[in-house]
């Protein structure tokens, strides 16, 4: 057993060597051992957002992927409890389609600028300012938010999940720039809300254009979450699951996704072919996440993540429409 363990790490360290320095491995290797052996003692799984750092995203999660696809596989999932590594409103949502299940998260103050940005309050304002016009909510609202929406989008779906509604208006919540982007490719009217992402607003058209100055052979990826100066000074913009899909399938030499910068971390591993560059904006959020977190949450079965019968049938609504569209 003890040597079976051995080579499982040893593999997952192979892996992620090109990110890891060894000396950091060294720290890790024990926590992610224990993790995985509570996994199983509890009949629990892992579900890891993209912008987990490769010792979560590598080391312990079941599943990792973007929004929409967490809120997909927290559905199908047969486990007792579920640790989301992500932000709090991934870990509502997943509860929201586990109603039954145990949903934790390893830190309660894992926020998210966006969900923040706006309350349910705010959306009966809106719905009273526009009457009769469905209100689409990103993913990244709280469960208060998305009661109050006709239905909830990622950003890998936006597009799609406005033209579903067979309307010419509608209020699409809370990101400004993401309002913007899809403003861009649909005939439908977009009534937006100020909400801002306060990792990708940083980003500036001047700064991917230097970065192409420097790098002439360059593929430059926005996420739409951007403001428009820097998806304008792009190759390609699109969702965390199209930014990765756009790597593995073209391959460029090099690369910069303007996102989130740990997720670059992430993609390097599974192409490690490509180059990436790194104006590292990170998300101080999804950073409180930590191994020693995941193990102590996982252990105690703290931080269990508790919705309101009330809000939560009401929210559970719009996200289940979400995922009924699909990509």
């Amino acid at each position: 057993m003890e040597s079976l363990q051995k080579n499982t790490l040893n593999e997952i360290y192979k892996k992620i060597s090109s990110v890891i320095p060894e000396i950091e491995w060294k720290v890790h290797a024990p926590l992610i051992e224990k993790i995985n052996k509570l996994k199983k003692d509890k009949n629990a799984v892992i579900l890891a957002h993209n912008y987990q750092t490769p010792e979560i995203y590598h080391g312990v999660a079941d599943i990792s992927a973007d929004s929409l696809a967490l809120a997909v596989e927290a559905s199908k999932t047969s486990a007792d409890i579920i640790v989301l590594c992500g932000v709090h409103f991934m870990a509502e949502t997943a509860k929201l389609m586990n109603p039954k299940k145990k949903v934790l998260i390893p830190d309660m103050s894992a926020g998210c600028s966006l969900a923040s940005s706006i309350t349910g309050e705010d959306v009966r304002m809106l719905k009273e300012k526009y009457p009769g016009v469905p209100v689409v909510s990103y993913v990244n609202t709280s469960a208060e938010v998305k009661a109050e929406t006709d239905i909830c989008c990622t950003s890998a779906n936006a597009v799609k999940v406005v033209e579903s509604l067979g309307v010419n208006k509608v209020i699409f919540l809370p990101d400004h720039y993401l309002a913007n982007y899809v403003q861009k490719n649909t005939k439908v009217k977009i009534i937006s809300w100020q909400g801002t992402c306060i990792v990708h607003e940083k980003f500036t058209g001047k700064e991917v254009e230097n970065i192409r100055k420097e790098n002439p052979d360059i593929k430059i990826i926005a996420h739409p979450e951007c403001p428009p100066d820097v998806i304008s000074a792009s190759d390609f913009a699109g969702s965390t699951s199209t930014m990765v899909k756009y790597v593995k399938d073209n391959q460029p030499k090099k690369v910069l996704l303007v996102t989130e910068c740990t997720m670059s971390d992430n993609v390097q591993v599974e192409n490690p072919n490509v180059q990436f560059i790194k104006p590292c904006n990170l998300c101080p959020y999804m950073n409180k996440i930590t191994l020693q977190k995941i193990y102590d949450c996982l252990k105690n079965e703290s931080n269990e993540i508790k919705i309101s019968h009330n809000i939560a049938a009401m929210a559970r609504k719009s996200v289940q429409r979400m995922t009924a569209i699909g990509r």
